[in-house]
């Protein structure tokens, strides 16, 4: 099959194209030919050796894919050979989804639902979770409370952004684009604010003036999370999803609204906890959810894919690698 492979930590000059050998299934795994794989940002870290969990070398990235299950091994009940799913494994996994095939555990796929592409399927795992790991275990987000979501054009913000309506809040969304802005409001935002224009937050606090911000998703806490504790209310959630690099902040804010910030890292997850979320995301599939695809590479482009989600800052969706075999 043809993959990407990894021999040594670096730049995404690392991400080779090799022909390597098919996966040999276990028991307790399936075996999916897959059409699409995602590219996520801590997939980038895992390459540049900075994560906290690094997989031996050589290595396979990717966490995310989508794809048809052509094998099941002898312990697997509930997957059948032609089933169409979407599959998420550990940061560290040694044979990732940048790959035309992947083995993994049955624990690790999910039916993917015939109204979604493979593209689609592929941006649902890690965001997905992610999206409502934040909402419900995190903020635990209630109806009629305002949310901002502050960076909301990503793959995972605007699953938060579809999410939070799904579930009765007020959608305060930003984005850095007139572009940004427009998909953020055909998503169902409430209101939208380009986090590039002087005075924004100003804006923000004005709008939720006798009321405050009950609830903050942050993607970027080293440029906004003073920003945030500006914006939030009393007793207000601050909830970081996103960070790249260190920030200062006046903790005497966070004293005085007695706020609350809580991080998020999808590895500290309990299994309970996934299958919770992943009964809530086919829930909200099917209740008109969709992930939004921002644009998509071919398999052996991998390292430019890498290249434009870290360096694009608007990027408006999920990035897809296509891995199907020709």
């Amino acid at each position: 099959m043809k993959a990407i492979e990894v021999s040594e930590f670096g730049n995404s000059n690392v991400l080779k194209y090799k022909e390597l050998k098919d996966p040999v299934m276990k028991d307790d795994e399936i075996y999916v030919s897959l059409k699409a794989a995602a590219v996520n940002p801590v997939e980038t870290y895992v390459r540049q050796g900075t994560y906290a969990q690094l997989p031996s070398l050589p290595y396979i990235p990717g966490k995310d894919g989508a794809g048809i299950v052509k094998a099941v091994g002898a312990q697997v009940k509930n997957f059948k050979v032609g089933d169409r799913v979407f599959v998420t494994v550990e940061s560290d996994a040694q044979f990732g989804t940048y790959a035309q095939a992947i083995t993994c555990k049955a624990t690790e796929a999910t039916l993917l639902p015939e109204i979604m592409t493979y593209s689609q399927g592929a941006a649902l795992g890690s965001s997905g979770l992610t999206a409502l790991y934040a909402l419900k275990q995190k903020a635990d987000l209630k109806s009629g409370e305002y949310i901002l979501i502050h960076g909301a054009t990503g793959g995972v913000g605007t699953l938060v952004l579809q999410f939070a309506k799904l579930y009765g809040a007020k959608v305060i969304a930003t984005a850095g684009s007139e572009k940004g802005l427009e998909i953020l409001k055909k998503l169902g935002a409430d209101y939208v604010f380009n986090h590039h224009a002087e005075g924004y937050i100003e804006r923000i606090q004005d709008l939720t003036k006798d009321h405050g911000l009950d609830v903050i998703i942050e993607m970027l806490a080293n440029v906004n999370l003073q920003k945030d504790l500006d914006a939030i209310g009393n007793n207000g959630r601050i909830v970081i999803i996103g960070n790249r690099g260190e920030v200062t902040i006046n903790p005497r804010v966070l004293m005085m609204k007695g706020a609350h910030i809580t991080g998020l890292m999808l590895a500290n997850i309990t299994p309970e906890e996934v299958e919770e979320n992943t009964h809530l995301l086919l829930q909200g599939l099917s209740e008109g959810v969709k992930p939004v695809v921002d644009k998509v590479f071919p398999l052996e482009q991998a390292a430019t894919a890498q290249d434009y989600i870290m360096e694009n800052k608007g990027s408006l969706g999920k990035i897809i690698l296509d891995t199907a075999a020709e």
